[in-house]
């Protein structure tokens, strides 16, 4: 697996997306995820000059961002129970799972330790399946405004993991709610809330994400293979 290939490859087809869709290559970052890979490949993908990378679980986050001596950005992606935020607290730059009161008043209780604050993405679950995580989107707005209010923590934008689709087709019209769910959010112009951020595709249909407004997308196995 030649990780800095595939993340040369892949920055070269998120140029080109954006190129096509009218949009600066410079609005859309890439996260490498890297969970259950060894930090020796996280190494190789920030020597390549990945800066973003993303874990999905806790305890291998925190061991991961002790082990890894280069410098890179840390964002945290999966499903978070409250009673594990204390171990992120201090060595991450952003959390996009954030789909209730209950978990973000705990980061921001956390984060108020350090008299700190951290940038979240609020996590929708707009096929409101069962085995996912995220508000819906009839809770959104609500659970937006209750959170604008706490203290330690910036609402940056939105995130989802819509329904997998063989043909990348299927989820676009999941990307394309996301950016209407967040164009309603802006225009309420609440304070302590930003939409400018939208955490959206993986390796199979990242492309398809940035062409409906995507600025953050999450790719593990095209950068570092299958788990």
């Amino acid at each position: 697996m030649d990780i800095v290939a595939n993340i040369t490859e892949i920055q070269k087809r998120i140029a080109t997306v954006c190129h096509n869709s009218g949009r600066n290559s410079a609005e859309v970052r890439l996260i490498a995820v890297s969970k259950k890979k060894p930090a020796e490949d996280i190494e190789a993908a920030i020597a390549a000059g990945q800066r973003l990378i993303g874990e999905s679980y806790v305890q291998e986050c925190a061991a991961k961002i002790d082990a890894v001596k280069r410098d890179a950005e840390w964002h945290f992606i999966g499903a978070l129970q409250s009673n594990k935020v204390k171990y992120l607290r201090g060595k991450i730059a952003m959390i996009h799972s954030v789909d209730r009161l209950s978990l973000a008043a705990e980061i921001d209780r956390q984060w108020g330790k350090d008299d700190a604050c951290i940038d979240i993405l609020i996590q929708v679950n707009l096929g409101e399946e069962v085995s996912k995580s995220g508000t819906t989107a009839s809770e959104l707005i609500e659970l937006v405004r209750q959170v604008a209010q706490l203290q330690h923590v910036h609402i940056k934008g939105l995130m989802a993991l819509p329904p997998w689709g063989a043909d990348p087709e299927e989820v676009r019209p999941y990307f394309r709610q996301l950016r209407e769910l967040a164009e309603q959010i802006d225009a309420l112009g609440l304070p302590n809330v930003t939409m400018q951020e939208l955490s959206m595709g993986m390796s199979h249909d990242y492309e398809v994400a940035i062409e409906e407004g995507a600025t953050l997308v999450r790719i593990g196995t095209a950068i570092f293979g299958a788990r």
